[in-house]
């Protein structure tokens, strides 16, 4: 019995007094032979598929001047240093931005979910806000802010490609995380709020105190993919004139008529994003381990 229990348990084998038994050994050893042969099958399939997508692109008819339009290295490295030079522009919007549509996202989400008929039309307003902004596409609302606000020659409002685009990222995205965010409240059990109502807090404090960081610990995951999103969109002021990454790719491509540029603008994005997608999928993994092993979320 102490045998079977010693296999069954999850625990280290090195313990006081304790000797793993054959049985166990064996199978430790089967499970790490299945993962060095799993290892050797997706090395090899990984390297199997690399070779023959290589093979169909470089037998392909429009391969050589493919290669000359889009990977030619002396654009690359021309393009490389004013691509990063824009990639900052890019970085400061998403950083802005990302500020602003966490905390206006918020405020619709708490709109839409106040109780009581006298909010009704609040809640009115902000089902509208979502929908309509979920709707309209993102290039849309850029060309009517961005081309729109400006042709309306309002004193004192900006005209400044850069800050009215930030304000259509803003607008769009916001509609989005709200949505995130109120799925975050609702997901909360009713039993939560009464719980906390009963000790003698107020609706706001219940919200704030009790649902809220329920809410925004449930809703982490898809609240960084919003951000990941965020990121590459920022990429679209450039159709105002801000010379950020894909602004400064463009200049050199309308005139070398060559478009490495883009290639290198896109890869700098990937090479932004893979490290925000990678720690979206750890904080994914790692709630779902803690909601599996009974831990707070």
């Amino acid at each position: 019995m102490e045998e079977e229990s010693g296999e069954d348990s999850g625990k280290d084998d090195v313990r006081d007094g304790y000797v793993p038994s054959e049985r166990r050994l064996q199978r430790e050893r089967h499970k790490r032979a299945r993962a060095r042969r799993a290892t050797a099958i997706a090395a090899l399939s990984t390297l199997v598929t690399g070779v023959v997508l290589y093979l169909v692109v470089v037998n392909a008819p429009g391969w050589p001047r493919t290669k000359e339009t889009f990977f030619d290295g002396q654009y690359a490295r021309e393009a490389f240093p004013k691509v990063l030079e824009g990639l900052w522009l890019n970085v400061q919007l998403l950083l802005v931005c990302g500020v602003l549509v966490l905390v206006l996202g918020m405020l619709i989400a708490i709109a839409r979910t106040l109780p009581g008929p006298v909010f009704f039309p609040l809640r009115v307003l902000a089902a509208a806000y979502t929908d309509f902004f979920r709707g309209l596409p993102l290039i849309i609302n850029l060309m009517i802010v961005v081309f729109g606000v400006p042709a309306l020659r309002l004193q004192g409002v900006t005209v400044d490609p850069v800050l009215l685009g930030g304000a259509a990222l803003t607008l769009t995205y916001s509609a989005y995380v709200a949505e995130v965010f109120r799925a975050g409240i609702e997901s909360v059990h009713p039993s939560q709020r009464a719980a906390a109502r009963s000790l003698g807090l107020t609706h706001r404090q219940a919200l704030r105190y009790v649902v809220l960081p329920q809410a925004v610990r449930r809703q982490v995951p898809p609240l960084l993919n919003d951000l990941v999103s965020l990121q590459k969109d920022t990429g679209l002021v450039s159709i105002g004139g801000a010379v950020d990454a894909v602004r400064a790719a463009d200049i050199i491509a309308q005139r070398s008529l060559n478009y490495t540029p883009y290639i290198v603008a896109g890869l700098v994005f990937v090479a932004l994003t893979i490290p925000m997608t990678r720690f979206t999928d750890w904080v994914t993994a790692r709630m779902d381990r803690q909601r599996a092993q009974g831990g707070s979320l």
